[in-house]
């Protein structure tokens, strides 16, 4: 899509297994998850938001991104989770004069998930053979950059699905770019939250709506979903649906059926079992 600010930008998406895979029973025509990357782009130059999990869906990116004739100044990355950031060695050797950023708190996140603990014992394990050697973004020096002289702000989110993300905001296209702060008709990662961090999650996006932006872009999406905005009240909807559904569960199996009720045709029900075994643990 494109404005009259000379800017434009692009979404594509790579659909991948999910990360958990022990369901008790679900829609098995949606045990899938889509990650998004974005290309943001003037009549020069380009940036992009977010890489994939594996060297096949990344070395497909760096064709896409080729395919749009711009010099690739930036590669951003919005959080440290490893399938948003193990395709930055593939695009640096791809385009050399890039350079890839993150906030500081999600450039220690990416080290985090770089360790072996994570790339070899968590990622590789999920998938053998695909995961791309490590290469870490720069921590970015002030709150924003520029595409051709327009200002990309770095808006820090907190706590989310997991710690020190951040969402891209461009006031001249309307767009926010929000990586897992927001994600569209796709159930949401909450292995790592607590009741506490999901209500802060959902003021985040709710956050992000102040901003009446034209168009948000999620980190994980069903491909062909529009960009609409009002998947940010539906994330923060979600959350808080979650947290009732604790509250009103006794076991994980419940918590889950009751999710899957509320949210019957959400791709990825493995991210929803996954969140409701650490919200209702089984006794030892």
């Amino acid at each position: 899509m494109s404005s009259t600010s000379g800017l434009a930008y692009a979404v594509r998406t790579a659909t991948r297994q999910g990360l958990t895979r022990d369901l008790p029973h679900g829609p098995d025509d949606l045990q899938w998850v889509a990650n998004t990357a974005t290309l943001i782009y003037g009549d020069r130059d380009a940036v992009l938001v977010d890489t994939y999990t594996s060297i096949e869906q990344n070395a497909e990116l760096v064709e896409w991104v080729t395919s749009f004739g711009r010099q690739l100044t930036h590669i951003f990355i919005t959080h440290g989770h490893g399938d948003h950031f193990f395709g930055i060695g593939q695009l640096l050797k791809a385009f050399p004069e890039a350079k890839a950023i993150a906030s500081k708190g999600s450039v220690a996140g990416a080290h985090t998930q770089g360790e072996p603990k994570w790339r070899d014992g968590f990622w590789e394990k999920l998938f053998p053979g695909q995961i791309p050697e490590i290469t870490y973004p720069e921590p970015l020096d002030g709150d924003h950059f520029e595409l051709e002289g327009h200002r990309l702000e770095v808006m820090e989110m907190g706590y989310t699905d997991t710690v020190d993300t951040t969402s891209l905001w461009l006031p001249d296209l309307g767009l926010v770019v929000a990586g897992d702060v927001v994600y569209n008709d796709t159930h949401q990662f909450t292995a790592e939250t607590t009741p506490e961090s999901r209500e802060h999650w959902a003021q985040a996006a709710e956050r992000l709506a102040e901003l009446n932006p034209v168009a948000v872009v999620a980190g994980h999406k069903k491909p062909n979903t529009p960009d609409h905005p009002m998947i940010l009240a539906q994330t923060a909807g979600y959350l808080r649906s979650f947290n009732a559904a604790v509250e009103g569960s006794r076991t994980a199996e419940e918590l889950y059926a009751r999710m899957l009720r509320l949210y019957p045709r959400r791709a990825n029900p493995g991210a929803l079992w996954g969140g409701a075994k650490v919200a209702k643990p089984t006794p030892t």
